[in-house]
Order: structure tokens, then sequence, then C-alpha cells
């Protein structure tokens, strides 16, 4: 079957576009790495953010096993799900680059007010810890472009603790950038503002598009060296370090399994699929003999349903290990990522993935091979019948992404979508034409929302629908236009303008795409964080038109030199 072939069968919804195939400034001297270290003599002389009013706890630390040994000395860590660390604060001067007020209202349930506070920069980067954090460390393991990489781990990571908020919602708080751990191998364990600010952006711009994700309340960014070779080629060049606040439901994912059956630490692993099972799948019966295969269904379902999310947005992950992807089916660990432009099926955002092992159109199928490698970390806990009945869940895998696709959200507006072998048709006909053009993914299915019907078959367009009039350059776009005119005809129970209306509220006229977060990142290296600020802004309303944004020129052709941006693994 060519590519084309069997491209379509998955193109038969609008957004399935995959083939299925420095140590601690709190202690005096080196016996903090010590395993005798005195842990109530080490907590109580941390400093604590006592100006700020958010008090943490730590149901992990009750329920699952913690390493035995202290401090952050890189080991191998056996039986245990979390090693204590503390983190190694940013030196001083700090700037509070940004911060998310939705996350610091709606999330934390803070004034905006508290940013004001000195003491907030320290809270927030690890110079401070909140009332109630014992800050931890997350032992985890994973496949890495396809191959066991053994334990990995939260290298430069640290869980403060958990808020529950006035919603009764209870959120992990966590810092990116924060120092070494025992998880850092030969890291520096530190962030630098580049991969920083794209974290933050993306993490919020996500958010804002309806796609499941972790969330970040802050940057800052400090005067702290630190030294990468951003693309591998023995380039070493001096960066500042930058610590990010994020949030999330559950940061467990695929590899945290994954470790521990790789380790037989059966009993471990059956503590922690508990928990997990207790704390965020609470519609599963904690005494069900089947509630591993119901999980397992539960995960796999969700997942379809979030990679269907990313497709229906073009986001490409970049580095779809096992290691990244999480249990509750969120987006996080945001590194080489980018929203496809031009449409290309094999559009690879990671100029480290020489093979193209997470492209665009590879993403679903990726999902697949890591639901494998989650049940294979089950297996030891089920019974012959149930992975059994697992595996046949696991078949069902190509069909359910399917399904899921077709509940996102339609970016051509067709109310009855894939119900209709025709409205597969339409919808693969006009993703060749796209690819054929290499007409941008977002702004075509944009613009189609702000063309009127009687424009569209004209087929002439004002320079401000450039992404249609690129599309309009192919041969076969007014037999599409035929098409799909006669598919709304069909459909369509009300006017024109409610129907750009409509389809306005569902497709994005902004998406942060890699020549603007590399613009705001270059006027962040120079302490100019404006263009962070405006991209936040933009980001949280990206549905709706705005002057500033439209000036900014974040719906316009990306420049030429936005071609040439590469993006790697380092960070």
């Amino acid at each position: 079957m060519t590519k084309h072939g069997f491209t379509l069968f998955l193109f038969s919804s609008a957004v399935a576009i995959a083939t299925f195939r420095d140590e601690q400034e709190f202690c005096e001297n080196e016996s903090c790495n010590e395993r005798e270290f005195d842990k109530s003599h080490f907590y109580s002389d941390v400093k604590h953010c006592g100006e700020i009013p958010l008090a943490l706890s730590h149901k992990l630390l009750d329920a699952l096993p913690l390493d035995e040994v202290d401090g952050n000395v890189i080991r191998t860590v056996k039986r245990s799900v979390f090693s204590e660390s503390q983190p190694s604060p940013l030196k001083e001067p700090l700037t509070l680059a940004a911060v998310s007020q939705d996350v610091l209202r709606n999330i934390l349930d803070l004034n905006e007010s508290v940013i004001q506070n000195e003491e907030f920069v320290r809270c927030v980067s690890g110079g401070k810890l909140f009332p109630g954090s014992v800050p931890l460390a997350h032992r985890y393991g994973g496949h890495q472009f396809g191959y066991w990489a053994g334990q990995l781990g939260d290298g430069r990571a640290h869980l403060l603790g958990e808020y529950t908020n006035r919603k009764g919602e209870r959120w992990e708080v966590q810092l990116k950038g924060s120092g070494k751990t025992p998880y850092s191998r030969s890291g520096d364990g530190r962030a630098v503002i580049r991969s920083s600010v794209r974290e933050f952006l993306c993490s919020e711009a996500m958010h804002f598009l309806g796609v499941p994700t972790s969330r970040a309340l802050s940057l800052v960014v400090s005067e702290e060296p630190v030294w990468r070779d951003p693309f591998y080629n023995g380039s070493v060049i001096k960066e500042r370090g930058a610590v990010v606040l994020r949030l999330a439901k559950s940061w467990f994912r695929i590899g945290s399994l994954e470790i521990l059956t790789r380790t037989g630490e059966l009993d471990v692993l059956r503590t922690l699929l508990d928990f997990v099972i207790k704390e965020h799948f609470k519609s599963i019966g904690t005494n069900d003999p089947d509630k591993y295969v119901v999980f397992f269904s539960r995960v796999l379902n969700e997942t379809a349903h979030l990679i269907a999310h990313w497709m229906s947005v073009g986001f490409a992950h970049g580095v779809c290990n096992t290691d990244n992807f999480s249990l509750l089916s969120i987006t996080f660990d945001y590194g080489p990522f980018g929203f496809m432009e031009s449409y290309d099926p094999n559009f690879v955002p990671n100029t480290s993935d020489d093979e193209g092992r997470y492209s665009i159109g590879a993403q679903a199928n990726v999902g697949l091979f890591n639901l494998q490698k989650l049940l294979e970390a089950l297996k030891p806990l089920l019974t012959s019948d149930q992975l059994s009945q697992s595996q046949q869940i696991l078949r069902e895998y190509p069909q359910i992404y399917h399904q899921r696709s077709h509940f996102t959200v339609s970016v051509v507006d067709f109310k009855e979508l894939g119900n209709e072998e025709k409205d597969s048709y339409v919808i693969a006909f006009l993703l060749k034409l796209m690819e054929d053009t290499g007409a941008d993914f977002t702004m075509t299915f944009r613009q189609l929302s702000e063309v009127t019907l009687s424009r569209l078959q004209k087929g002439s367009f004002a320079p401000s629908l450039w992404a249609l009039s690129d599309l309009s350059s192919h041969k076969h776009f007014r037999d599409w236009v035929q098409l799909y005119l006669q598919r709304l005809s069909r459909i369509m129970s009300d006017s024109d303008e409610e129907r750009q209306h409509r389809m306005q509220g569902v497709n994005p006229r902004y998406v942060l795409r890699n020549w603007m977060a590399e613009s705001a990142i270059r006027k962040a290296e120079k302490n100019d964080y404006s263009e962070v600020t405006l991209l936040q802004k933009t980001l949280m309303e990206p549905f709706m038109e705005q002057e500033e944004a439209e000036r900014a020129g974040y719906a316009s052709k990306p420049p030429s030199w936005a071609q040439q941006l590469r993006v790697s693994c380092s960070s």
C-alpha cells in the first residue's frame, strides 16, 4: 500500500494525520549527601515562604516507598518511588519573567498582589520552600526512541507537594530546572531560558486550546551561567539558568511502572498502581479483581483521545518516549515540540530525531508502541485471562483512535463528520491538496471559517487569506470546493454567518509557532520579556482576533527566517 493510500484511511477524520506502523545552599558541608544525615535538623534549617499563603501537603509520602538514602548523590535507586532531594537555588539576582494569572487565581487561590512580594520569586524558584513542602525527585525509567534506557527519573525537577484548592482539585506542584537530584546522571540539574520560555508558553497555550496538559505558574530567570551544546555538534555555549514552576494532577508516567517491572519490584509496582487507581481513577473499584484491566483500557482510550487532540491543532510533541507519556493522558515534559506550519505528515520538530520516529504523522503509532510497553509493565500483575483481555483491548487501539479523532473539534465543521463515507473523502481530498501545495495547517482551516461561501466558490482571495490563496493554486482546488459546498448544503441548517461564527470558535487563529517562541526567546536572553508577555496574552484567547497579535504578525505568513529554525533535545 502506498504511503498516501495508508494515510487516507486515517484521514477519514479531519484531525487524523497518523499512520499506524551548586549543591545545597541549605547545607553547610558535604554531610548533606551522606545517608546518616539528620533529616529533622535539615528541614528545620530550610527557609520557608511564610509570607506566601500557599500550604502544601504530601499524601505521596505516606502512601509510597521512599528512598532510604538522603541527598543528591547520583546513584541507582532501588525499592522506592521517590527520593528526597533539596532544590539548589538559582544564583541571584533573579527576575520574575512571567506569571500565569489564571493558574495563580483559579488553581492556587492566590491574589494577584502576591507577586509584588519580594519573597514570591524565591518561593517559585526553589530558594525557599512553601510550608508543608518536602521536595521529592521521582524515580522512573523509559523507552527512548524505541530502546529501553534504564533508570531515568527527575534529573532536574523537584516535586514540592500537593495543593488542594477551594474547588477540591488536587494539584502537584513541581519545580523544573531546580538543580541536581539522584537521577541527574551527567546533567547539571538546570534548565535554560530558551527551553523554559517554550515550556511556560506552550503549557498555557495548550490549555487554552482545550488540550489536556500540565500548567505553568511562573518563569524565573537567573544570571547563573549554564553551559549547553544545543545541537550536539561540539559547540558549547554559555546560557542562563531558569526555573519553571509547573503543576499537574499527577506526574506519573508509563515509565513509572516500567522501571519497577524491569527491576522485579512487583510489590512496589502493585503499591504504586493501586495508589494511582485510588487517587486518579476513582470510578474503578479498588476491590474489583479486574481493576488493572479496566485501568489499562482507560489509559488506552484517553491516550488515543489526547493524541487526537494534538493532531487537531497540528501539535507534534517531539519526544514521545514512554517516560514522557502520562498515565493520566495529559501533555507534559515540553521539549523540542512544534506546531506544524506547512502541512506535512512527515513534519519532525526535533532535529535530534534523525529517523523521524516522532514525526507528527507517526504520533498515533507511537502511542500504540507506548501502550504496548505499558501492558508489558502490567503483565506480572495480570492473570492469563486478564492478559488476554488486555491484549484484545490493545488490538482495538487503531479503531479507538479513529473514533476518538471524530470526537475532537471538526475543523471543517461537518456536524455529522465521519458518519458518511463522503465526509472522509472530502477531508482526505482537502488534506492532500494542502500537502501538495504546502498550505498552512492552522490558517487554512481558520480561513475556511473566515471566508464566505460565495467567495470560496469564486476562488478569489484577498491577501489576508494567504493560506487559502496558496491552497487555490492546486489544479483540483475547484473540484474540492464543489464537493465541500455540496456536503454543506446537505447538513447546514443555519446561515453562512452563523457557520463562520461557529467555526471560528473552534479553529484557532494563533498557535505557538516556533518562530514566535524564538522571537520571544531572543528578546528574553537580552532581559526583554515583553514578547513573552504578548504571546502569553495572545495564546490565552487563541480563537479571537487581537489587534496586538495582528500587528506582531502572529496570523501572517511565517517569515522566511523561520524555515531555518532548529529545535533539539538540549535544554
